[in-house]
């Protein structure tokens, strides 16, 4: 909240900064606007880049570091610490760290770690104090000094384009390595995992049951872990999800496109996207107590044996779900057809109906193949349908009226509760996750190269 607070202040001190930046730069500039090098409003966007930048990016820093630098001194202070285990400091820590916060401690409260929860909160005060001191000494003395350096003839626009720059390279350069550290936390403990069981088995095995025992005399103390019938069963589901939303999805956007009136598309089109917000849970949930049940009384019905959790009803519920990714990108890309080649058409006397097949399909193919795409790495990286409505049963059957399971849905099982990092069943889940990763990263890539093409070519 401390934090949040003084955030808002330089955030503050930054708008003011603007204000006064472009009040001086019309003020130094005899014959008005026209004299000056850049518009006003870069001169306030420098002023206030150098009022806000630099304190921004201290309290950012401090946000980082300050749990580290704070406990280390509360460390230092603390008597008798020295035969203490890094488990033990770390219990002793906490404790100390929420009797300051006024929550549960693990242990009776005793007159030194009163006195050390004092200390922690004092230490704490101390350094918001000094922070807060440097950021506002930062943001006023940046915007002063950058308030002094206005004039009709500086460069403003330049310098605050450069910060700008600076500012979008920073970003992409943090996205570019969360994305590596994610791929190598991933990489890492997967080798971990293959270690300890070998990657062929892994990869061809026909049999999932992770349960390790935890005596090696008992039964089932090395686990199955055979993924084939979990990439069997996100296959399945995939399958059937994509099923129902290419088709529906497709013929929508076809209608919404080419046959329905303007005011029918600007109504009906944002209903149809309402289905992208709907959480997933509620679909879960709506596939478990009602398309689940419906599938099982009509297999009664027609004498076929329907599992009360089904790939049939997760995937169908999942294809709902899913429509309007597919519906929505088509459309856009149905739009983007050049009106040129539907003019033809019917100037050589097509139809409506034989423009859309022989012309406007045809032309709008790899976009719609790039939204299928995109569609289907949606589907296979669903979770909560799948739990809710397709069961946790690692079945290898082709079958859908029969349980099945996922590849997420095992990565969420065994990460559930409390887990030992060395074990087979906890990295089987990094394992999995790599797996997921490349064929999402793969789907994802072939769909943006499809678009890419198809936008060099009508662009």
């Amino acid at each position: 909240m401390e934090i949040s607070l003084l955030t808002a202040v330089v955030l503050v001190l930054a708008a003011v900064g603007f204000l006064s930046g472009r009040s001086r730069a019309l003020a130094t500039a005899a014959g008005g606007a026209r004299n000056l090098r850049s518009l006003p409003g870069h001169y306030g966007y420098y002023v206030a880049v150098w009022c806000g930048a630099p304190a921004l990016l201290l309290i950012l820093l401090w946000s980082f570091f300050q749990g580290t630098i704070v406990e280390s001194l509360l460390v230092a202070g603390l008597p008798d610490v020295q035969g203490l285990s890094e488990a033990e400091l770390g219990l002793l820590v906490n404790d100390i760290r929420n009797l300051a916060s006024g929550n549960i401690v693990s242990k009776e409260i005793d007159p030194e770690m009163r006195a050390a929860a004092d200390r922690y909160g004092s230490l704490r005060t101390m350094a918001f104090g000094a922070l807060a001191v440097l950021s506002l000494a930062l943001a006023i003395g940046g915007g002063a000094l950058a308030r002094g350096r206005v004039s009709p003839r500086f460069a403003a626009r330049e310098r605050v384009e450069r910060a700008v720059g600076v500012f979008l390279i920073v970003s992409s350069t943090i996205a570019i390595f969360t994305t590596v550290g994610i791929v190598l936390s991933l990489l890492f403990e997967a080798l971990r995992f293959f270690n300890l069981i070998p990657f062929t088995d892994f990869l061809f095995g026909l049999e999932w049951s992770p349960q390790t025992a935890l005596r090696a005399d008992q039964v089932g103390s090395t686990g199955a872990f055979g993924a084939v019938p979990l990439f069997t069963g996100t296959f399945l589901i995939t399958l059937i999800a994509m099923a129902v939303a290419a088709p529906i999805g497709l013929l929508s956007a076809i209608y919404l496109s080419e046959y329905a009136p303007g005011r029918f598309r600007g109504a009906v089109k944002p209903l149809l996207e309402i289905l992208a917000g709907i959480p997933t849970v509620v679909y879960g949930f709506f596939a478990a107590l009602t398309v689940a049940p419906f599938f099982r009384e009509l297999g009664e019905d027609l004498g076929l044996d329907v599992s009360s959790e089904s790939a049939l009803a997760a995937g169908v519920v999942m294809g709902v779900m899913i429509i309007p990714f597919v519906s929505s990108l088509s459309d856009d890309v149905i739009n983007a057809v050049p009106q040129s080649l539907r003019d033809g058409a019917y100037g050589l006397g097509a139809t409506r109906s034989e423009t859309i097949k022989q012309i406007v399909l045809p032309a709008a193919l790899p976009g719609i193949v790039g939204s299928i795409i995109l569609a289907v790495s949606r589907a296979i990286g669903e979770t909560m349908i799948v739990v809710m409505a397709a069961g946790l049963a690692a079945n290898l059957t082709a079958n859908p009226l029969e349980s099945v399971t996922t590849v997420t849905v095992q990565i969420v099982t065994l990460l559930v509760g409390d887990q030992e990092f060395d074990s087979p069943k906890t990295l089987a889940a990094f394992a999995l996750g790599l797996v997921m990763f490349c064929v999402t990263l793969s789907l994802n890539f072939i769909a943006l190269r499809v678009v890419q093409r198809y936008r060099e070519q009508y662009d």
